[in-house]
């Protein structure tokens, strides 16, 4: 399974985690003296401390969950996308690919050493309960967050539908943590949403799963049937997923054939990933709208369209993860995400920590009243905020991080999010039409295209 990744041989990674589980195969011991003596004496020195620790720590330890340990730390030295998976974990990663999951519906990174919400998902226990983008979550539980993993927290936080976790957060403006007791519900993620305003056809693409593309062909043939004319895809607070959806995303608005991304590991070899559908939507006038929250298959697409000019990007500087993970099963039924690549525009664009910039930045001004849930703080959790992100080799550090320096000051907004990030907050709120400022900046742009178009046919 591939979340922007590639079938690589992963043979000397899994001897390398053989080797260190203990089972001392002979070919494995030379392959490893031989290629690199000094990861065989690293080797060594954990199977001596593994030893030691079994035969006279204070308490009977459980083997398994030290190496597990192990592991787990290795991997917390890498970026942040990269993480071990226990075999519970690895088969609840494979559910969340299809859509569906038992938990609360949050999203979450690490950020400042602490368990941070980068958004709820809409229509979820969480978003009920009000959670927001940039709460820091101190306890699950009862259990202090401060040491955790990502991988351990989510696993604390899903759940059979029906049982309850209590989570605790502290948010800017809290005099102290407040506890939330939320009760798990079956989160089902609908990946496409579509509507017509007036000529005008409206996609909103919410997670890239392995339906998107046969949900997004459904709701593109009803637009069609409604004669729209324009289209506007939007991709505001979509974390990403599957890379093979984001190129048939793309690839129903580009002509087949079209170069969409590649990907580039240590090695320096590309892969290519190019259109394959034979869309009849390549002409029609077309904006896409992308904020911060706009991560990883969104930030592809909008990055293809807007190299080959297919389309108008608006909305703010999306996400920037420019990172690929492939994710692999392991013979115990663990698994392990690893980044292996970055991934690069048609133009040779990386977005790693610089994400995709808008052809037209509309930001979003806040609610008034009871409803100002979303707005559009100038800080928000995006990839360069994260402990351990990857550099981008294409851009000078200074321009990867225009605003780290304001970023690292205290923030005194409330903020808001994604499934990666966002320009602000508080969490995305469904806004009406009225509501939704950079909608109708999209929908009176291609109105403005419409109108030019017809008068150039009279």
């Amino acid at each position: 399974m591939r979340f922007f990744g590639s079938d690589r041989s992963v043979a000397p990674l899994v001897a390398v985690l053989v080797f260190v589980m203990g089972v001392f195969m002979g070919s494995v011991m030379v392959r490893y003296s031989q290629a690199d003596n000094e990861t065989y004496d690293n080797l060594k020195t954990f199977s001596e401390v593994l030893s030691l620790v079994q035969r006279n720590y204070v308490e009977e330890v459980d083997a398994k969950e030290l190496i597990y340990g192990a592991i787990k730390g290795m991997l917390n030295n890498l970026d942040p996308h990269s993480s071990f998976m226990t075999p519970e974990m690895y088969k609840e990663m494979q559910v969340d690919t299809k859509g569906e999951f038992g938990g609360l519906g949050i999203q979450i990174g690490i950020k400042d050493k602490m368990l941070t919400v980068i958004a709820p998902i809409e229509d979820t226990p969480a978003y009920a309960a009000g959670i927001l983008a940039g709460d820091k979550i101190v306890k699950i539980d009862g259990a202090q967050t401060k040491d955790m993993t990502l991988t351990e927290a989510v696993e604390k936080m899903r759940g059979p539908k029906g049982t309850k976790v209590t989570i605790t957060v502290w948010r800017e403006g809290f005099k102290e943590p407040k506890d939330y007791t939320l009760t798990r519900d079956i989160i089902k993620i609908k990946s496409v949403k579509s509507k017509v305003m007036d000529d005008i056809g409206y996609v909103r693409v919410s997670q890239f799963q392995e339906n998107t593309d046969t949900d997004l062909q459904k709701a593109l043939a009803e637009l069609d049937e409604n004669k729209v004319r324009a289209i506007v895809l939007d991709l505001r607070n979509d974390p990403g997923g599957l890379l093979n959806m984001a190129v048939d995303v793309a690839g129903e608005f580009l002509p087949t054939g079209k170069l969409v991304v590649y990907i580039k590991g240590r090695d320096g070899k590309k892969d290519e990933f190019f259109t394959a559908n034979k869309s009849p939507r390549t002409e029609m006038p077309m904006v896409v709208l992308v904020n911060e929250g706009s991560a990883s298959a969104s930030e592809i697409v909008a990055g293809a369209l807007q190299d080959w000019g297919r389309a108008v990007v608006m909305g703010t500087t999306t996400f920037g993860k420019g990172s690929v993970q492939t994710v692999i099963g392991l013979s115990d039924g663990s698994g392990l995400r690893l980044t292996t690549a970055k991934y690069y525009t048609p133009k040779d664009r990386s977005i790693q920590n610089t994400g995709i910039k808008p052809d037209i930045e509309v930001k979003q001004p806040p609610l008034a009243g009871n409803n100002a849930r979303e707005t559009d703080f100038p800080h928000s959790l995006r990839e360069k905020d994260l402990e351990r992100h990857l550099g981008n080799e294409t851009v000078k550090e200074d321009e990867a991080a225009p605003d780290a320096k304001q970023d690292a000051e205290p923030k005194k907004e409330p903020t808001i999010e994604e499934m990666p990030g966002d320009s602000t907050t508080l969490g995305p709120v469904e806004r009406s039409e009225k509501d939704d400022y950079q909608l109708q900046r999209a929908v009176d742009l291609l109105k403005g295209l419409l109108i030019l178009d017809a008068q150039k046919k009279k």
